[in-house]
């Protein structure tokens, strides 16, 4: 489980990502609250996505695959900062990062009782190098085709974080995958 006496703060917003206030991360998932939140997706020279398992022992959507890496931007912190940031301490890696778009979205998650509602700005990058991943962070990774990926999720969407899908139709229509 992870150290809830070290919860860090998210940063609460309107809906057009003005700045209300900031509260610890799981008050504002047990109180449904709008925050910030960045998603990355790494892509390597192939085309491929590397996607992970999110680890077993978090507190909410514990064992389901989603993007490369998200998280939450700290007070003082850009989009950008902490999305280079937690790309690092995930997954120790380290490359350039493009943002693309951003999205509203709410999802509950009936295993922990949390809501997720979050104004999410996603950014892509490129990587090839090897990299080790914070098993305290992630259970596992793999690299995926974007065809592959579609064809998993569409038999198994409920192994799939809900703003997981929500990107990959939006990169789509984007034309980025």
């Amino acid at each position: 489980m992870e150290d809830l006496n070290k919860e860090e703060e998210v940063v609460l917003v309107d809906e057009e990502n003005n700045i209300l206030g900031y509260m610890g991360k799981l008050e504002a998932h047990k109180k449904a609250l709008l925050h910030r939140a960045i998603s990355v997706i790494i892509f390597n020279s192939m085309g491929e996505q590397l996607v992970q398992q999110r680890a077993l022992n978090k507190y909410h959507w514990a064992g389901i695959w989603s993007n490369t890496c998200c998280s939450h931007p700290r007070k003082g912190e850009t989009f950008k900062e902490a999305a280079e940031r937690r790309l690092f301490e995930e997954l120790g890696i380290k490359t350039p990062l493009k943002e693309e778009f951003n999205f509203i979205y709410k999802a509950h998650d009936e295993q922990s009782g949390l809501t997720e509602w979050e104004y999410d700005t996603v950014f892509t990058g490129v990587f090839d190098d090897s990299f080790e991943f914070n098993n305290q962070e992630v259970s596992a990774v793999r690299w995926m085709k974007a065809e592959e990926l579609q064809l998993e999720i569409e038999k198994t969407p409920e192994q799939y974080s809900f703003w997981f899908k929500i990107i990959l139709e939006e990169l789509k229509k984007k034309q980025i995958v």
